[in-house]
């Protein structure tokens, strides 16, 4: 078998979750004897020789449906089914909370296909999405895909809620890479950390307001989106003498802040999985994460959960998980490992390529 994945442009230059999610899915895939090449969707290619191709987020249907016309292969399609709702209406600036409030989330996606165009050089592959809008080149590939790959039940039930379609879905969980389960971690860990781009939707403003008065310290772990340099300049200016900016740090880097720490914090306002936090439980932190979007389905009653507008909320929070006793490890590396991750995929690709799995996958419609 040989697989194409097919990303976003920006997936390296800009990377998020789903880079993680492609990079380690492939690596994964690749043990068991599977041909697989990454590809970025303004790249040239050629299809000649695979046998199905991988894409990643259904929000951006731009970067999929010109090698879907062109390849004429069947493909499947992991979701990492985003919503910006509530972001957009409650953070953006005036024209976009009105955006927002007047046209409806699938029409603001499509103005900021049209402004990232002009903006980081994710340009517009596919010209016909300029005419067919948002919604409908959502749709057309929700139903056209061979199968969905969302990381939740709950994703996939968001999915239907927003738009109509009827298709197969197998779930397939995100996961930590083996470096965060090599080693057993230090239980000598004090502190708070948290690992995430610098942007709104990560919500590291309210964070720092409710570092505010707590007697310990946080270290902020990653870089500013390339258009949220002014949100980036506002956290540094708010932030007390308690939190530090470490910047980007390499993979050993970020699980020795990790081993350090005593709880990890994602508080953001909308999060498929929250890999960071995973990656954290791996590495035996405590964790606060938000309610928002999926993470309950990972964490269940084992997670410390905050709302992202609050930043009480926050603090309290992040002052119980700090006299939690650690003990997520074990959980990670029993549920959520890529490994499992890849033999599920696996399971998805043979089933489109109509061989016989002994797994039912669920039905929508």
């Amino acid at each position: 078998m040989k697989v194409l994945m097919i990303n976003r442009a920006t997936v390296f230059t800009v990377p998020g979750g789903d880079t993680v999610q492609m990079v380690e899915t492939a690596k994964a895939i690749r043990k068991h004897g599977i041909n697989v090449d990454i590809r970025l969707a303004n790249e040239e290619i050629d299809y000649e020789g695979y046998d199905l191709i991988h894409f990643f987020n259904i929000i951006r249907p731009n970067s999929i449906s010109r090698h879907v016309k062109k390849s004429k292969l069947p493909f499947v399609i992991s979701t990492i089914f985003v919503d910006y709702t509530e972001i957009d209406r409650k953070l953006g600036g005036v024209m976009l909370r009105t955006a927002s409030q007047l046209l409806g989330s699938d029409w603001l996606e499509y103005l900021k296909v049209i402004g990232r165009s002009f903006l980081n050089g994710d340009k517009i592959i596919d010209n016909s999405y300029i005419f067919r809008g948002h919604k409908r080149s959502v749709e057309q590939l929700l139903n056209s895909a061979s199968l969905l790959l969302p990381n939740s039940d709950n994703e996939f039930k968001r999915l239907s809620k927003r738009y109509r379609f009827k298709n197969e879905y197998l779930k397939v969980p995100n996961a930590v890479s083996e470096e965060f389960l090599e080693t057993n971690p230090n239980n000598n860990k004090s502190g708070i950390v948290m690992v995430a781009r610098i942007e709104a939707l990560k919500n590291q403003l309210n964070l720092i307001e409710a570092m505010k008065g707590l007697n310990t310290t946080l270290k902020i772990v990653g870089k500013p989106a390339p258009n949220h340099m002014d949100y980036y300049q506002k956290c540094i200016e708010q932030a007390p003498s308690n939190v530090e900016f470490l910047g980007q740090l390499d993979r050993r880097e970020v699980i020795a802040q990790l081993d350090a720490a005593k709880v990890h914090v994602l508080p953001s306002w909308f999060e498929t999985t929250g890999l960071s936090t995973l990656e954290a439980a791996a590495r035996n932190c405590n964790v606060v994460i938000t309610r928002k979007g999926d993470t309950q389905e990972y964490f269940g009653d084992k997670a410390r959960y905050c709302e992202p507008g609050d930043p009480e909320s926050i603090k309290s929070a992040l002052l119980k998980a700090l006299e939690d006793k650690s003990e997520l490890r074990d959980y990670v590396e029993e549920h959520y490992t890529w490994g499992k991750a890849a033999q599920m995929t696996i399971k998805g690709y043979q089933h489109v390529l109509k061989q016989k799995t002994g797994y039912n996958l669920h039905k929508n419609g």
